[in-house]
């Protein structure tokens, strides 16, 4: 007997008896499944390369040590600022976190750009005189007199500046418009003016900047001008400068005694109480008060 008749017998019994198991189950015997060929590929057609110069050789670049130049980037963030710039960067910062009292917070609520553009025009006709000038003044003067001619002492409209002089002029109820720098620095200095303004009568406005103050009286700096008197032609500014002091400052001090500054969080701070109000289910103002 041949092994081939063996395994027949063997294959055959093995398939007997499984079909026994079915038919007791009263399930179906299983239908010979006939072969299917494979399908066939999506495509046939071959994948044709494109192709390239060979006068044109990939040269890629290195940039480890030692090898090619990096490309430019913004390194505005890796820049090691003067020690002014970074200062005075913290000292805005300082100014947003913490609690700033009312009489120091009213310097943030400065006029509005074009109010300030027509107060500088204003105040740019009542320059003092610079030292050529007054030079100038005194030589046609003493010319005048040594030829016998009669001396015109006309008193002249100039703004006033000086800290001292301003507040003594406000005091004396002599001020016609006062105008004060936001970043006098000790603040201290002018801190009070705008309650002595309010009491006096005298209308008062807050500018930014004290260099921009300063170029009116030929200073670097001016933490406070005054006018006392203007042309006759300049009434009308000064009336339109006097009602917006009047509803920007005056008007609102009352309010703004009672609002303090700062109190804002940062970024990272915000995050922080955003994960914790919603892992609590509560809201970001009661979840600043866990």
């Amino acid at each position: 007997m041949l092994m081939k008749d063996v395994v027949g017998d063997q294959g055959r019994a093995i398939a007997g008896r499984a079909g026994f198991r079915l038919w007791f189950r009263g399930l179906p015997p299983k239908s010979k499944s006939s072969k299917k060929p494979a399908p066939a590929p999506f495509s046939t057609a071959k994948s044709s390369k494109t192709q390239k110069n060979p006068l044109f050789e990939a040269t890629p670049r290195n940039f480890g040590i030692g090898g090619d130049i990096q490309p430019q980037r913004d390194l505005t963030r890796f820049v090691k600022w003067p020690a002014y710039v970074r200062l005075q960067r913290q000292k805005v910062i300082l100014h947003q976190r913490l609690k700033v009292p009312p009489a120091l917070a009213q310097f943030a609520h400065t006029l509005d750009k074009n109010t300030a553009t027509q107060l500088y025009k204003l105040l740019n006709k009542y320059r003092p005189e610079t030292k050529q000038e007054k030079k100038a003044r005194l030589e046609a003067a003493a010319k005048a007199h040594t030829e016998g001619k009669k001396e015109e002492n006309k008193k002249h409209c100039v703004a006033k500046y000086g800290l001292n002089h301003v507040v003594s002029l406000v005091e004396a109820k002599k001020a016609a418009f006062v105008a004060i720098a936001d970043d006098v620095d000790p603040i201290e200095l002018v801190v009070f003016l705008p309650a002595l303004c309010r009491k006096m009568g005298v209308p008062y406005v807050i500018v930014k900047s004290k260099a921009r103050l300063g170029t009116v009286v030929h200073k670097k700096t001016a933490a406070v001008v005054a006018l006392t008197e203007v042309k006759s032609e300049d009434n009308r500014d000064l009336a339109n400068l006097v009602s917006a002091a009047k509803a920007n400052f005056a008007d609102k001090y009352e309010e703004n005694r009672r609002h303090w500054g700062g109190g804002a969080r940062g970024n990272k701070s915000t995050e922080k109480l955003k994960k914790r109000a919603k892992a609590s289910g509560t809201t970001i103002a009661n979840a600043s008060k866990l």
